[in-house]
């Protein structure tokens, strides 16, 4: 049996533990060749391919990125694009294909299933952790820690010119990143896309934080939203899944912050450095663990399934339910934490 593998959407640690751990069990134990696509989706649309084997995902591991590339192509978008995809496929004698993505990446993967007999297995990918049939997906360990290193390195700042820092974090519908890293960072305000926010509100647990003669610090997920508000956006382009570029949210709220309280306020995009470097030994862990579940679903003919973690088990569930519906914050647990506001 040949296996296809690509990875899609954007970058993030661990991709590489996944193809590693795919390879060296489907080889090893099955016998299975490997054929890597370049750049997600573009890859078996354009029928650009690179050999995996062992010697290929030597080293791979601790790598952040990926060794196949990524892109945010969708063939359903594309002239044809379901045509070209199989015959790419039965060009290259591909007979199964892993898909390591998320929620977009994925949702191709379920139609080419479902609706046109190409035979997929799914592993989730976001940092977001946004997938609602796994209980985590890997990368995001790793942009949590990141985020959580940059806001403790910003509160010694902060005092210095007692003055706020503002720091914007990923998390488009979801905030498991603000939530997470701001709790663990000691964050004074944690603000979330699921929870629109009152600007108002903010300078109130601003103002009383630096009566405590203390600097503030303010953790905003990018697809945050304060009422009667709109989306902050970068630009007004869309990328091939229909999504906007988000960026601002931090700038905008800092210069409200500033113009509302008198204090200085300064403003932190992490961005894509979140989802760069190395990956942590959880997200290598998962990674690994997914990979090895995902060439055994394929194994067993059992196609039209994503791998997830429930507990601490590995399950396989039907990648529509895995895709229908976004996890996001619980409005009982952003509440929790709100007993460090202000």
């Amino acid at each position: 049996m040949r296996v296809g593998v690509l990875t899609g959407g954007g970058d993030c640690p661990g991709l590489n533990a996944v193809i590693r751990a795919v390879v060296r069990k489907g080889v090893q134990e099955y016998g299975y060749d490997f054929t890597g696509f370049r750049d997600g989706w573009r890859g078996p649309l354009e029928g650009d391919t690179v050999r995996l084997d062992i010697p290929a995902v030597r080293g791979i591991l601790p790598r952040g990125g990926t060794i196949l590339g990524s892109s945010r192509t969708n063939p359903l978008q594309a002239e044809n694009g379901i045509r070209q995809v199989k015959e790419n496929l039965a060009k290259y004698e591909v007979d199964a294909l892993i898909v390591i993505g998320g929620e977009d990446t994925l949702g191709v993967a379920t139609r080419l299933s479902d609706e046109y007999g190409i035979k997929c297995v799914g592993v989730p990918k976001t940092i977001d952790n946004d997938l609602s049939a796994t209980d985590y997906t890997f990368g995001f360990n790793t942009a949590v820690g990141i985020a959580t290193e940059a806001i403790d390195r910003l509160h010694t700042t902060a005092e210095s010119h007692m003055r706020v820092l503002v720091v914007e974090v990923m998390g488009r519908h979801a905030g498991w990143i603000a939530l997470h890293s701001g709790l663990a960072g000691g964050a004074n305000v944690i603000l979330i896309p699921e929870q629109r926010f009152d600007v108002e509100r903010v300078c109130g647990w601003i103002t009383s934080r630096f009566k405590a003669s203390y600097a503030p610090i303010v953790v905003v997920a990018e697809g945050a939203l304060p009422q009667g508000g709109e989306m902050v956006l970068k630009d007004g382009t869309l990328d091939s899944f229909g999504h906007v570029r988000l960026s601002g949210v931090g700038e905008w709220l800092a210069k409200e912050i500033e113009k509302r309280t008198g204090k200085e306020a300064r403003t932190t995009v992490l961005g894509h450095v979140q989802r760069g470097g190395t990956p942590s030994a959880f997200d290598r862990w998962l990674a690994t663990r997914f990979g090895l579940h995902a060439i055994e679903a394929v194994r067993d003919g059992d196609f039209g399934k994503m791998v997830a973690l429930q507990g601490t088990d590995i399950v396989r569930v039907p990648m529509g339910e895995a895709t229908a519906r976004l996890k996001t914050v619980d409005p009982e647990l952003y509440a929790e934490v709100g007993v460090f506001f202000g």
